[in-house]
């Protein structure tokens, strides 16, 4: 069986991305107000399926990597678009809120086995040689997920009622992104494995890492990060709803998510060897406050565009100053490890924040109040990373260029 050859593999890859960030992560806001509509769930008991999907996505990550570092990395994202689809499929024939959470269950195992990590995990593997230039299209590619979504989602409920749509998105899953992975991922590759081009410097443990006051100050960056910008990806379509915009005024912002985060990218693959992780940090997290007061207070259009452009560009770059700063903070040798730690309180926020906002907006006039207090939660975010500096006892390793992405 002759495998794939990289370019291949990164395009086939970087198209199942597109596809299941776009139906997986992104949707579920477009489906909420057509549920509500057709069930009568309060806000709390519809987020909730979602925040259980974020949940067992969380606690299915460990078990993906395992597969994966087993060597069944092409089974897993290949079944795992397959659940994705089948997940889609039972999600419209619902009729029961406990229906709505057990195929959100099932989505949340996909997740696992499809978003980015696997795929990351996949090509390490596959081509170490060539790998950050793969990751680096996949997440150009992923970028536009967000702008797919939204009209995509918008022109299925429109043209077929939102249980059609639902199962239009599963069988895409089914029988184009589960082939696509099946195909991309087969054989064994020939590649060479890179030499060493630095030594491990100022390596922590994982247990020297949690005595440090730096792992818990960008833990509470990321985490707060994470809540912010997923209470606002589930609330997006009402919170413009609330603001009096239809569907098309909505979709008309929202399309610009996609765009401002792979500029933000692509910039720094062009620039990013000249500034550090840190300073772009306080750039990317000062991004997050602002944009969101924008679209607290904002009815104007162009007010509403610099939202989406501000939001997404940060949103874009957020993971490449999280991957910058743990190696640069506490070394090379455990920070799969140390990042681990911290992902996994930061998955625990994203579960949270759709289930915790909707009960929040219980308690507040409207939306308007609510990205308010998720501002808030982003200049906390700032305040935190700012305050958090390299240890001490630390050596600063080399800095590595940005792989540029490699395209047919």
């Amino acid at each position: 069986m002759t495998p794939p050859s990289f370019r291949a593999t990164v395009v086939a890859l970087a198209a199942g991305q597109l596809l299941c960030w776009a139906a997986l992560y992104y949707s579920f806001s477009s489906f909420v107000l057509p549920m509500q509509q057709a069930f009568g769930w309060s806000k709390p008991q519809t987020m909730g399926a979602f925040t259980l999907g974020l949940a067992v996505w969380g606690a299915a990550t460990y078990a993906a990597g395992a597969a994966i570092d087993a060597g069944h990395g092409r089974a897993l994202m290949s079944g795992g678009a397959a659940l994705a689809g089948a997940g889609f499929i039972a999600w419209s024939r619902i009729d029961s809120l406990a229906m709505l959470y057990a195929a959100w269950a099932m989505l949340g195992a996909a997740m696992a086995a499809t978003l980015y990590e696997p795929a990351f995990n996949v090509l390490t593997k596959r081509f170490p040689d060539r790998y950050v230039r793969g990751i680096t299209a996949l997440t150009l590619v992923g970028g536009f997920a967000s702008t797919l979504s939204f009209p995509a989602a918008a022109w299925l409920i429109a043209r077929f009622e939102w249980r059609t749509a639902l199962a239009v998105v599963g069988a895409v899953l089914l029988v184009v992104v589960a082939p696509l992975h099946a195909w991309a991922l087969r054989g064994t590759p020939k590649t060479t494995v890179p030499s060493a081009t630095r030594d491990a410097v100022a390596d922590a443990t994982l247990q020297q890492a949690l005595r440090e006051r730096s792992f818990w100050l960008l833990t509470a960056t990321f985490t707060l990060y994470s809540f912010a910008a997923a209470a606002l990806w589930a609330h997006l379509m009402p919170a413009f709803a609330a603001k009096g915009r239809s569907e098309a005024q909505a979709l008309a912002v929202v399309v610009w998510f996609g765009p401002a985060q792979v500029a933000g990218r692509l910039c720094y693959v062009a620039f990013g060897r000249w500034i550090s992780a840190r300073r772009l940090g306080l750039v990317v997290l000062g991004g997050l406050p602002v944009s969101l007061a924008i679209f607290a207070i904002a009815d104007q259009t162009p007010a509403l565009l610099l939202f989406a452009l501000l939001f997404g560009v940060a949103n874009g770059l957020v993971t490449i100053v999280r991957g910058g700063l743990v190696p640069e903070y506490f070394g090379r040798r455990h920070v799969g490890r140390i990042s681990g730690a911290m992902t996994g309180i930061t998955l625990l926020a994203r579960a949270s924040a759709p289930l915790l906002t909707a009960w929040l907006l219980l308690a507040l006039p409207g939306y308007r109040e609510m990205l308010l207090v998720l501002s808030g939660a982003g200049a906390a975010a700032l305040v935190a990373f700012a305050l958090a500096r390299r240890p001490a006892n630390g050596q600063a390793p080399l800095k590595e260029t940005p792989g540029r992405p490699e395209f047919p």
